[in-house]
């Protein structure tokens, strides 16, 4: 698989985590044989994590972190440091590099305890091993490394490769059979990239493909007669969320429809959790604050989904006075206040950080949808859109807290 072929999204994110000085950066350069990150001698050199996509063997794709010192001071360090905390909320696999001539500190152990409550599976490299006489032999978590000399790189390659094995999931192929037919709706408006499709379609239309179906593609507009042109009836209708009402309308109740939206929150796997968030639509009261958040920053159109046309969507639809805060980029903020998020799909964010975040509102004890789901419980539509998923239907109606579809 080639550099290009895979986004970052969903890439391997490793994270080189430690105090300064203890030679993160040139664990990452010794790493990917790049000269990545500045090194220095002088402390806090690395001020923001540095990201890096690119393709290391034996992992694959992934994409390298190099973050700022755990153990940075001051006004500006403190900012440094929750940059660098900030990073385990994406971090798939975490390295943490210490100075094996000084060991490790409370910082450092502090560390350790947050891999382990995020559950995100780390190693503890114990750099500078040519400067110590007697070196430790390796465990399955920890082994002694040298940045400057090469000593057990290779070493440390290998087990980070063997940290790196991920499930085989589907977005679609797994309920579709070879030669089935899938429809796709993709709406071309002011709103969709120019010469391109986003993200989650081109993934779908990927993986419908690799499944050996065959999968149709065509605006709203041209459903109805795409619909009877073809012999065969097809086995799923899938749609641009914003044409749910539209859609719903077109497509014959016999054929299952749902969203790509919700597609790929099943494939991040927190479709539950949102399914059991937009149920709290319903709740909401005047003066309730709902958070509009999306995880990537881009130029706002005057019917911009996010900022204009779930706003009142969601007006109409619970009558109520709402007041509508927004976020975009890598920054999730605090919940303080907020009754309701509603989320984009996250298809700019890995698997991790999407989980993250829906961890963090349900921490919170906010509820959290998404777009996709919300649209459709605002149209709805909902319950037809979670028809070809029936572990699903039974979280919508309560009958279970089954996290798989």
């Amino acid at each position: 698989m080639g550099l290009n072929d895979v986004a970052s999204a969903e890439r391997i994110h490793i994270g080189f985590f430690g105090m300064r000085n203890a030679g993160k950066s040139s664990v990452v350069n010794a790493v990917t044989g790049q000269e990545l990150s500045v090194v220095s001698d002088v402390k806090g050199t690395t001020t923001d994590p540095v990201k890096k996509a690119m393709e290391l063997l034996p992992l694959g794709p992934v994409v390298i972190v190099d973050t700022p010192g755990i153990d940075d001071e001051g006004e500006l360090g403190e900012m440094r440091v929750k940059k660098a905390k900030q990073a385990l909320g994406y971090t798939d696999i975490a390295v943490l590099v210490v100075d094996c001539t000084k060991g490790l500190s409370k910082e450092d152990k502090e560390l350790i305890n947050a891999f382990e409550a995020l559950r995100i599976p780390y190693i503890v490299t114990h750099n500078k091993a040519d400067l110590i006489k007697n070196v430790p032999e390796s465990t399955e978590k920890s082994i002694y490394i040298s940045a400057s000399t090469g000593f057990h790189i290779h070493e440390l390659k290998e087990m980070l490769g063997k940290f790196a094995v991920r499930e085989n999931k589907q977005i679609v192929a797994d309920i579709l059979k070879k030669g089935d037919i899938a429809v796709l709706v993709v709406p071309i408006d002011s709103a969709a990239p120019k010469g391109r499709l986003i993200m989650p379609q081109q993934q779908t239309i990927r993986d419908i493909l690799d499944g050996g179906a065959m999968a149709f593609v065509t605006r709203e507009s041209e459903l109805d007669k795409t619909l009877k042109s073809l012999s065969d009836k097809p086995r799923i209708v899938i749609t641009d969320s914003q044409a749910f009402e539209k859609v719903a309308a077109i497509v014959p109740s016999d054929i299952p429809l749902t969203s790509f939206s919700i597609l790929m929150a099943r494939y991040k796997g927190n479709l539950p959790s949102l399914i059991r968030g937009a149920a709290k639509m319903n709740d909401l009261r005047d003066g309730d604050k709902v958070l509009i958040s999306e995880g990537c920053s881009h130029h706002r159109q005057c019917e911009d989904i996010g900022t204009v046309k779930i706003p009142k969507w969601l007006t109409s639809y619970t009558g109520k006075r709402l007041e509508f805060v927004f976020s975009s980029g890598t920054e999730f903020p605090a919940l303080d206040g907020i009754s309701l998020v509603i989320h984009c799909g996250g298809c700019m964010l890995n698997e991790k950080e999407m989980n993250t975040r829906v961890r963090s509102a349900a921490e919170n004890g906010v509820p959290m949808t998404n777009y996709g789901i919300a649209i459709a419980q605002m149209h709805g539509v909902l319950r037809r859109s979670l028809e070809p998923l029936p572990k699903m239907l039974d979280i919508l109606d309560g009958k279970t807290n089954h996290e798989t579809a």
